[in-house]
């Protein structure tokens, strides 16, 4: 069985991106703006010296901050929906239509 794609090295960018250099060479720029929800990443998000803090934590094969967050390597591999996101419907599809 392959062993599955971790995260190298990784720069911050501007905004939210990070430059990432996976294991299979992979690199790409991703946007981390919508992986960052929730209390633990709210400081990341309101401080951009904290977020520039990124780091690649090389036993987890992923990128992590100082507070103890991290987002999960293959979510940014393969450009998964973040998890808080999953099961949200678009404001214009929950609405129902009553007939009257």
């Amino acid at each position: 069985m392959p062993r599955p794609v971790r995260i190298r090295a990784g720069k911050p960018r501007e905004g939210f991106k990070v430059h990432l250099e996976f294991t299979d060479n992979t690199m790409k720029e991703i946007d981390l703006a919508p992986y960052l929800h929730g209390p633990i990443f709210e400081p990341i998000r309101n401080d951009p010296q904290i977020f520039r803090s990124v780091r690649v934590d090389p036993r987890m094969g992923t990128i992590v901050w100082d507070n103890g967050a991290d987002i999960d390597p293959d979510v940014l591999y393969k450009g998964l929906t973040p998890a808080w996101m999953e099961g949200e419907q678009p404001a214009d599809e929950d609405k129902t239509v009553q007939a009257g």
